[in-house]
């Protein structure tokens, strides 16, 4: 069975559109992964979702998120989600267990006033909460693992294989000191993945200004890829600071390092589908 897998939002932090970043695009974290006859599954729910919607106007609508984490960017695309207006729609929200209080509560949380004007309970749609932190389920017959990811509070990379094929899906990563490990877990996710999606948010010089910020670097994520044998590595996350010339410039650099290690290397692009 063929998997394909399409960018909705590629930025981190905040959205940032304009005339410098319109070909890559400015919306924020949502990517789409499909198989014929079965429910979507997302990964986040940034400002992204809203061009998903679009492309997905059957009702009912029935789909799975796995959310990496609670950090804005990676959800506030959620209460403005189209099908969450149709009392038809079923969505089961996957994210990072809670130390203090429960997801729901979370999200709840962010859907209210003086931050919305209105609240999760006002919204017809069915959608229901499951906490996770280190596991392994099934979603339509795809197996997802579920691992902690270095980062800034608690976060989550998420591995999904479908039929043979594998997508991992690493938004938020801290970079180590010295930038030559890789996380057990992060490994564990990413092993031979036929697609791995890995942020790559700052250059070497702003990683050094900010660098417990939570991120890393275009040439941390290729080392990643390397070190867990991946076949093809999409570049995500990108700061919103960086416009399309320079993410351009960004892949032409790691290019060669790429193609020494039998790596397909690309940068996410909002409208960009991979078929696997």
């Amino acid at each position: 069975m063929v998997l394909k897998v399409t960018f909705y939002g590629v930025r981190g932090s905040f959205p940032c559109p304009s005339p410098a970043t319109a070909r890559y695009g400015g919306n924020t974290a949502s990517v789409c992964v499909e198989r014929r006859g079965a429910p979507p599954i997302l990964l986040d729910m940034g400002t992204g979702v809203h061009r998903l919607a679009a492309d997905h106007p059957e009702s009912p609508f029935v789909a799975a998120a796995l959310v990496t984490h609670l950090h804005l960017d990676h959800v506030q695309g959620l209460p403005f989600f189209a099908p969450m207006q149709r009392s038809s729609t079923q969505l089961d929200v996957y994210a990072p267990k809670r130390t203090e209080g429960s997801l729901a509560g979370a999200f709840a949380d962010l859907v209210r006033e003086p931050y919305c004007p209105f609240t999760l309970d006002d919204l017809p749609a069915v959608l229901r909460f499951h906490e996770v932190i280190d596991d392994d389920f099934e979603l339509w017959g795809a197996t997802v693992k579920a691992r902690p990811v270095p980062h800034a509070g608690s976060t989550l990379g998420y591995r999904i294989e479908w039929d043979g094929t594998v997508v991992a899906y690493v938004s938020d990563h801290q970079a180590p000191e010295g930038l030559s490990t890789v996380a057990d877990e992060v490994l564990e996710l990413c092993d031979g993945a036929d697609l791995l999606i890995h942020e790559a948010q700052y250059t070497s010089d702003e990683l050094e200004l900010k660098w417990s910020w939570g991120h890393c670097t275009p040439g941390y994520a290729l080392h990643v890829a390397r070190e867990a044998g991946v076949h093809r590595l999409s570049l995500f996350h990108h700061d919103p600071s960086r416009s399309d010339d320079e993410l351009d410039r960004m892949v032409r650099e790691l290019r060669g390092a790429a193609d020494r290690s039998g790596i397909e290397l690309s940068a996410a692009a909002e409208g960009q589908a991979m078929v696997l």
